[in-house]
């Protein structure tokens, strides 16, 4: 590689994969064993929320915390969250860049293990398998950033 090549190659930034771990579990099924009588015809309602802070020096942790409650008839048939972690090694990424990586790249990386892991409390609860449907984290992020700068412009004409 010549020295070009390799300032380039700096240039671009670099990323990798410290750790994927889990950092919180729980679930609930406060009205079971009553819950598993009636005909399952569950509401599903899934939130998600992600954080991240600095570690070290080009070293982040990113959180992704997905909620899922299931209520049946009215009434909660369980409760699951988790809070899948990362810790990833970012170089050469500033501003934006960096802001993006940390808010949707991130979490898009994490999700597959959460989803793995709610679907395995849900299992395990005794409730039929639930697979979450695939998350746009880059839409998601393009719409919480838009929505802030629209926050900023209305504080700043008042």
């Amino acid at each position: 590689m010549t020295d070009q090549a390799a300032a380039q190659q700096e240039k671009k930034g670099q990323f990798a994969i410290q750790r994927i771990f889990t950092k919180d579990v729980s679930f609930e099924s406060p009205n079971s064993p009553e819950i598993f009588r009636g005909q399952w015809k569950p509401q599903v309602n899934m939130d998600l929320n992600t954080r991240s802070n600095k570690l070290d020096e080009n070293i982040y942790e990113v959180v992704l915390t997905i909620t899922v409650t299931a209520k049946n008839e009215d009434k909660t048939a369980f409760l699951a969250e988790v809070q899948q972690g990362g810790i990833f090694q970012i170089d050469g990424l500033e501003g934006p860049a960096l802001h993006q990586t940390l808010g949707a790249f991130c979490p898009n990386l994490l999700f597959p293990y959460a989803r793995e892991a709610v679907d395995g409390l849900v299992t395990k609860g005794s409730f039929p398998a639930l697979m979450l449907a695939p998350v746009n984290f880059e839409a998601i992020y393009a719409q919480n950033l838009q929505k802030k700068q629209e926050e900023a412009q209305a504080e700043a004409t008042h």
